[in-house]
């Protein structure tokens, strides 16, 4: 049983290599995504805390920023409305972000926003939508069951020890001093 669960667990450990890799620095750089402006911009602040522009007119802002490469609304992956920020995230479908005063219209931050690509990396969308389910589950299920069978490799001496001490303790109870 033993040398069936160290087998186990070491070729586990080489099956999950290079998706685990992936899902511990992707997992990282999300963890600190708000601390590090690489992964994602700082969200600005308006100047009100209220928005006054229309729909309409933030694209047309949009459209100015070359790199966000925006000329409609096919090109804008989303909204991001901050009313009490006073500003407006727009995202382009080629991940550029644009921080949008929502009242008087100044663009407040134009820069690339990596934590979506990152995001995708991390769950494996980014390679194929079909490897969420058929590469990093059943990388999930097999760190489980590395946990397990590190779990229990981790207590097997403990337990050996323990056992040996119990059984130490009971043969010197018997054990009558001879006079």
């Amino acid at each position: 049983m033993k040398r069936w669960i160290r087998k186990l667990h070491r070729w586990g450990g080489l099956l999950t290599l290079v998706p685990l890799f992936i899902v511990i620095i992707t997992g990282l750089l999300l963890q600190v995504k708000k601390q590090v402006p690489w992964v994602q911009p700082p969200t600005q602040r308006g100047t009100q805390d209220r928005p006054i522009l229309t729909f309409e007119e933030i694209l047309s802002i949009v459209s100015k920023v070359p790199e966000a490469e925006v000329s409609a609304w096919q090109d804008v992956d989303r909204l991001d409305v901050r009313p009490g920020k006073g500003i407006v995230k727009v995202q382009s479908n080629n991940r550029w972000e644009v921080q949008v005063d929502s009242a008087s219209g100044e663009i407040l931050s134009s820069t690339r926003r990596r934590s979506d690509w990152i995001e995708s990396l991390h769950d494996g969308s980014f390679f194929h939508e079909s490897a969420k389910l058929w590469v990093f589950l059943p990388n999930g299920l097999v760190l489980l069951g590395l946990w397990m069978t590190g779990a229990y490799l981790w207590w097997l001496p403990i337990g050996v020890r323990r056992k040996k001490r119990g059984q130490t303790r009971q043969n010197g109870s018997r054990q009558t001093p001879s006079p």
